[in-house]
């Protein structure tokens, strides 16, 4: 049989720096990693995003079964190109209309390989750094006391399956290295959901123990490994750890997708009671039983800007290009070699504290709101055909909308890539200013009469103007939160007392990020939500597109109110288009 194309996204033009082969198992742990990694908050809400993608098109292929192993052999697929440096770097286009096309493309392809990138910056086309796609596959995140660390396995050739709670390894390459045939992982697969009905439920879920805090998750992964039984230490890191991604089969009693059921879906997939999920993954690529296929990430490795690439590519390629098609004649003769029960054993207080987890997590999403809005009338077209940056509007939204509910201006953050820099991660925006400040205290105190439109629409272009501002900065190291808390870094590792600034009340404010938003822009993206970051705070996981915008709002019981922000969001919209709608007959 021939081996299955092994790549994705591939420019023949462009191509990462070769990188030198690596150990099988090594640690990855940057300095930078730090922040993330002595964290002891548990995973889930507090760091690992969701992204749901879109149904399928042909509702033959909305099947578990079928779409689990198209987007398996399109991960498989993708995983290949980064191997073999053919994935299309990242590049960021100040001028895209000239190099965002096939004749740049073409053009870079008579440039010598060592002079490509600098033939890109003639056309002001600056390549991204992608070092944090290395961690996409064979990651994990390993708790320890007082700060984790990351367990990189390059050359494995299997992946971690979850199903009813039991956990599988499920061989993906053949024995020379080539991806396995779509009947073989489609039979594979479908030998996993034969034994979940013959075993049932597993009475003792170990994945949901990656979702305790990190000193107590370390504590008892330690007594599994060396107390309990001392195959335990061998599976976890050579069938666990060592797993190219995890994938998670969730059975037909989970929630599934309906617009009634939608929020129930979030919060399962979200975080949910997870005893069917090992979050401490890099990647796990939940499929429900419906077909509903999602990501839910652990963030410490790296950001979205490579999950949503990888996001991207797998969702185009598996539709694109599905091997898997109904119909397909499964293999499943090899299944007892290459499909293998991880058979963790477990003894009274490792079940007790199962229990406890599964408890813990059941009461805490029972806390969790998640609230939604969908508006038309605010969209990419109207911004721009207004010169107004999209992005800066739905920042606006939110102060307003928060200002208006809860009569206050708080610390928000908006997340910016700093990629352009060599292992670059994030900076952060400030989009609470005086400037979107004096548009809320404009309007707010007009509320029951007429406003002044032609004043207020003026300081909706001058806060788009400052937010574009603050966005330039933050992108190319020109924001202060890092610079900051690298100093605070450095004062605390080389013993030196800390500056006042670190113990006044304004630093702690600041750093108390009450609203937290996230956007990604993403044809292949249904829905993405995550937790609040601080207790009495929202979590805004947010879109703007050509012809509408939206939003996804976590809050927790008795804390800040989700649901009369995202009425006054609402009000804000309406605002903001009345506004723009009048600005519009101004121009014209």
């Amino acid at each position: 049989m021939h081996a299955l194309p092994h790549a994705v996204g591939v420019c023949p033009c462009l191509y990462l720096k070769n990188r030198r082969q690596p150990t099988p198992m090594r640690e990855t742990n940057p300095s930078g990693f730090d922040m993330y990694l002595s964290d002891r908050s548990p995973l889930p809400l507090n760091y690992n995003p969701l992204l749901i993608m879109k149904q399928e098109t042909r509702k033959e292929y909305q099947n578990q079964l079928l779409r689990a192993t198209n987007l398996t052999i399109s991960s498989m697929r993708f995983w290949r190109s980064l191997q073999a440096d053919l994935l299309e770097p990242e590049i960021y286009h100040l001028n895209a209309k000239k190099t965002d096309t096939e004749n740049f493309r073409k053009l870079l392809r008579v440039i010598p390989q060592g002079a490509a990138t600098y033939g890109a910056y003639t056309f002001k086309a600056f390549p991204l750094d992608m070092s944090q796609y290395n961690r996409l596959f064979g990651v994990s995140r390993i708790p320890g006391k007082g700060k984790d660390t990351l367990v990189q396995h390059k050359k494995s050739s299997h992946i971690l399956v979850l199903r009813s709670g039991n956990l599988y390894s499920l061989d993906v390459l053949d024995e020379n290295g080539n991806i396995e045939q779509p009947n073989i992982i489609y039979g594979r697969l479908e030998a996993i959901l034969r034994m979940d009905k013959l075993s049932g439920d597993s009475r003792t879920p170990v994945g949901a123990l990656t979702s305790i805090n990190r000193d107590d998750w370390a504590e008892i992964r330690q007594y599994l490994a060396n107390n309990v039984c001392e195959e335990n230490k061998r599976l976890l890191e050579r069938e666990v750890d060592a797993a190219l991604f995890c994938l998670c089969l969730d059975a037909s009693d989970d929630p599934m997708y309906s617009e009634e059921n939608f929020v129930s879906l979030l919060k399962h997939l979200l975080a949910g009671e997870g005893k069917n999920r090992w979050f401490d993954k890099s990647i796990s690529l939940i499929v429900s039983a419906d077909g509903t296929a999602a990501i839910n990430f652990e963030h410490s490795w790296g950001d979205g800007v490579a999950v949503l690439r990888y996001f991207n590519e797998i969702y185009e390629d598996s539709i694109r290009n599905p091997f898997a098609n109904p119909g397909i004649v499964s293999v499943s003769s090899d299944t007892t070699k290459h499909v293998r029960p991880i058979e963790i054993k477990t003894d009274q207080l490792i079940a007790a504290a199962i229990e406890k987890a599964l408890t813990n997590n059941k009461n805490l999403m029972d806390k969790l709101n998640i609230d939604m809005i969908k508006c038309t009338k605010i969209n990419k077209e109207l911004c721009k055909s207004h010169s107004i940056s999209p992005d800066a509007v739905m920042q606006l939204s939110f102060q307003l909308a928060y200002k208006r509910a809860f009569n206050n201006y708080v610390s928000t953050y908006e997340s910016c890539s700093t990629a352009a820099f060599r292992h670059g991660r994030t900076e952060s925006v400030r989009p609470c200013t005086m400037s979107t400040k004096q548009v809320c205290e404009s309007l707010l105190k007009t509320e029951g009469r007429q406003p002044d439109f032609n004043e207020i629409y003026s300081s909706v272009k001058l806060c788009s103007q400052v937010h574009n501002k603050l966005t330039r900065e933050a992108a190319m190291g020109q924001g202060f939160d890092r610079h900051l808390f690298a100093l605070r870094h450095q004062a605390i590792v080389h013993g030196k007392q800390l500056p006042g600034i670190y113990t006044s009340e304004a630093y702690a404010k600041m750093n108390h990020n009450v609203i937290s938003t996230s956007t990604l822009s993403s044809n292949a993206l249904l829905a993405g939500s995550f937790g609040p970051v601080v207790h009495d705070g929202l979590g805004i996981a947010y879109s703007i597109q050509n012809d509408h915008c939206g939003a996804i709002v976590s809050s927790y019981e008795n804390q800040c109110n989700g649901k009369e922000f995202v009425d006054s969001l609402g009000m804000s919209f309406d605002d903001l288009f009345q506004i723009l709608k009048r600005g519009q007959k101004k121009i014209r």
